[in-house]
This record gives structure tokens, sequence and C-alpha cells, in this order.
């Protein structure tokens, strides 16, 4: 049904996968499983072949052993313009690449200090303050057992709990209630965002424009202002907005929602599917209890709505069953595609003498999902073992595969230069939510469905479930 073009190559080029669409290319096919169409090509080709999808050449390098030397060449390949391209169109802000903001993208960059070290702690701290406050008023809500969905308990807790933590708190007496109007936007506009990611006009999209349109409307400064406590981050992100006289009230308000977007966006699935495997494991569900009722007992801190846990970030990298479940999840869950854009006509030398002759404008693209369900590296990776990430009581991170170790072994965030800066913030928010939600709940599914990945989402990052399923909590006596 298609053929390989091998017309037009020049010496040192991977093979070419044309497809007999023009134009398309192998887009449709690609779309529909990127995994399995991937792996056919490998076995056929070997671990570097070139694929034309919607007009693009990417080069996909599909040993792990050669991640390196793409992700260490980051002066020829390039990763910043394009996803400033793809966000611009998606947020509605214009590009910063066009010279007309000088500095701002390295300003911006600069603020995700703010997102480690010292100030880590005290924005993971805000965030465990609020989560508490929420699972508080859940408990006020549970006498007795309460059903819930959980994608959506898991999206109306950390949605909330994120932006109270980032922005502020809305301070009229129904709060609650103007952020769960946001939250329902949100999710609307992010049932289209692959869409707008695969550079479909928004024009195309029913409402999507609309509630775009009003959700960026909430993040202009008359609006903002109003709220308490923002955070650190949200505030110098703000005050280098006011050095750009070009930057209408409308493109800083589109930024501020991009903001909000990247920090929710992936967590709330993750969080779902940490929660989800969980539940569905009795022993893995024992084993991260125990710990964390093992850590309550021995800093002499009582579980209950009424008081308040404190963690400090040693305490919370001890846990290392809650760690390794969460990585586990993260593992089947994860599909973010990583590329680069060749900015030269240029030779990218691989290990074993091999190159690849890449031509300026050729995308350059990893695969992680790839190496996470590889059998070599992971043993039945199709399955959930949640204990996969702990050796001898202590956290592993040695996988090898044909008997060498592995650099990178479990890659969720992205990797070198595109690597997500709020990765330790996701990581901290996410064993946060499932340390109070074990340690005040008995927690339970009441459905014994099982829940797919949606493919939808294939190569963005997080991949949703394709159902919702019912479970239910009570009070820990």
């Amino acid at each position: 049904f298609f053929f390989f073009s091998v017309f037009n190559r020049k010496t040192g080029e991977p093979p070419l996968i044309n497809g007999w669409i023009p134009y398309l290319g192998k887009a449709l096919i690609f779309r529909k499983d990127a995994f399995k169409f991937l792996l056919d090509q490998q076995k056929k080709l070997g671990d570097i072949f070139t694929v034309h999808i919607a007009g693009r050449y990417i080069t996909f390098i599909m040993d792990p052993f050669q991640y390196v030397y793409v992700i260490r060449n980051s002066k020829q390949l390039e990763f910043y313009e394009f996803a400033d391209k793809m966000a611009s169109k998606t947020f509605d802000y214009p590009p910063l690449s066009k010279g007309k903001f000088p500095d701002l993208k390295e300003n911006l960059h600069r603020i995700y200090q703010y997102l480690q070290g010292k100030p880590l702690d005290i924005i993971s701290g805000h965030m465990m303050k609020n989560l508490q406050d929420i699972f508080e008023w859940k408990c006020s809500q549970a006498t007795d057992w309460e059903t819930e969905k959980m994608y959506k308990f898991c999206c109306s807790v950390m949605f909330e709990a994120s932006f109270v933590t980032l922005y502020g708190r809305v301070p009229a007496a129904d709060g609650h209630k103007v952020i769960s109007e946001i939250r329902d936007k949100f999710i609307k506009f992010d049932a289209s965002f692959p869409y707008l990611a695969a550079n479909i006009p928004i024009e195309l999209l029913g409402a999507t424009k609309k509630v775009r349109k009003e959700l960026i409307h909430h993040f202009l400064l008359q609006n903002m202002t109003k709220w308490l406590g923002g955070s650190k981050v949200v505030q110098a992100r703000q005050d280098i907005f006011e050095k750009y006289e070009l930057l209408g009230d409308y493109d800083k308000a589109a930024h501020h929602f991009a903001f909000l977007w990247a920090s929710v966006g992936n967590t709330i699935p993750a969080t779902f599917w940490a929660m989800y495997y969980l539940l569905r494991h009795p022993e893995a569900l024992a084993a991260v209890r125990d710990e964390i009722d093992h850590l309550l007992q021995s800093t002499g801190q009582k579980r209950g709505p009424t008081y308040n846990i404190h963690l400090t970030r040693e305490q919370l990298d001890n846990l290392v069953y809650l760690e390794s479940a969460l990585n586990e999840s993260l593992r089947m869950c994860s599909s973010s595609m990583n590329i680069r854009i060749s900015q030269e006509d240029f030779v990218l030398k691989l290990e074993g003498n091999q190159e690849v002759g890449l031509r300026k404008g050729d995308w350059i693209a990893l695969y992680p999902q790839i190496l996470h369900m590889d059998p070599e590296v992971y043993e039945d990776p199709k399955e959930y073992k949640f204990d996969r990430y702990i050796e001898n009581g202590k956290k592993k991170t040695t996988f090898y595969k044909a008997g060498r170790k592995l650099k990178y072994f479990l890659m969720p965030f992205g990797s070198g230069i595109s690597m997500c800066p709020g990765r330790f913030l996701a990581m901290n928010e996410m064993k946060m939510f499932l340390f109070l939600l074990l340690a005040h709940f008995e927690v339970e599914l009441v459905e014994n469905k099982a829940v797919r990945l949606d493919n939808s989402r294939m190569g963005l990052g997080i991949l949703l479930p394709d159902i919702d399923i019912a479970f239910r909590y009570k009070l820990r006596s």
C-alpha cells in the first residue's frame, strides 16, 4: 500500500518512507498508531529512517544509545524556534523568535530558577497546603462512602490546587465556583489541543476560538491583580512582560494562560494514571500506604483532615515505593516526541562511525515510548510493576539493553534543552496528591472496567484515558 522512496537521496541520508498521498505522506497511518508504525519501520529499515509526514521530513533515531548525540548537538539541532511557533499559534500570542521582543525568551527561561532548589521547596510547600485545604473540604463532604469519577476527581483537585498555588486565591465568596468555571473552559480547550498542535486552523474547531479568548481574558492584568497570594514565578513573569511595550495586554494574558496549560495539561492525566494503577493493584496500594503511614509515625504527625501534614523535600524523596509506582505509571502512559530541527545541511555523527546526512529544515525525532516499552530494557513492559524502580530498598537507576548500561531509560519530561523546566514541581505535586489521598481516605474502584490509553495525543506528552471510571472514598478510621 505504500512504497519506499529512495529517489533523490544524497549519500549518507537515511532511507525515506514517502507514502503515496501527496503532501500527507504517512500522516494518517502515523496518527492512527505511531508506536506500531515506528516499530514496523525499525524492523524493516533499522534504527534510522526518514518519514514524510504532512509536508515534513522527520528522521527518527530509534536506538537509545544514539540519543545522547542528538541531545548534545544543540547548536545545529534547534528546539526553541519550533516550540515557539507551535505555542504562539496554539495560545494566540506573537512569536518570540521574530526579533520584536529582544531577550524575552532568555528572560522567561531564567525565571525557571523559581522551580528549582530552595524556591522549589517554597512553592511545593504552598501546593501541599492548598492540596490539604481541598482534601479537607472533600473530607467534610464525605461522611460515608462518596462515589466520583476518577479523572474528574483528579482534574478538579489538581487544577484548583495548581491554580491557587501559581496565580493566587480568588477572593470572591464563590472562589471554588470561579475556578471550576475556568477549569470547565480549560477542559474544552484542552480537547482541541492535539488539533491545534497538528496545525489545524482554530476556525475549523467549533467553539474552541471563543473558549480560548474567554480563558485568556481571565488572565488580563485587571483580573489577576484581584487574586491573592500568587507565586513568585508568576509575579516574575508579570514583571518581565511589563518591560515590553510591544507586548499588548491580551498577549501578556495569553502567555499566562499558556503557562497554566504547561502546568496542568500533563500533570492531571499523569495523576489519574498513577491513582488508577495503584487502585488496580492491591499489593502496590498496600506498599505505598505502609510507607506513608510509616513516615507519619516516625515524624510524629497525625493523619486526619484537621491535622496539617508537613513534608520536607528529603522526606518526599525518600518515599521510594511512592516514587517507583509513579515512575512506572509515567513509563506506561507518556508518549512525547522529542523534536529538533536542523539549522543547516550537516552530517550528524553517531556512535559506531555511523553518520546521518541532514538537510536544513529537516526534523530529527526521538520517540521514548519505544524505549519505555522495550522488553529488553523492561521485562514484561505491558505489565504494571510498582517496584520496578527499586533495588534492595533503594532507588534503581541502572537499566540495560544488550548488556550495556543506558544513560536514558525513563523520559516522560523530554530531554536536553527541551526538558520540561517544571518537572520537579510536577513530580512533587503528584506525590503530594497521592500522599494525602492515601493518608486520609480508604479508596477503591467501583467499576471493574479496563481503562485504555487514548492515542489522540501520541507524541504530545501524557496520554489521556479513553473513558472515565468510578471509584469511591471515605475517611480512614
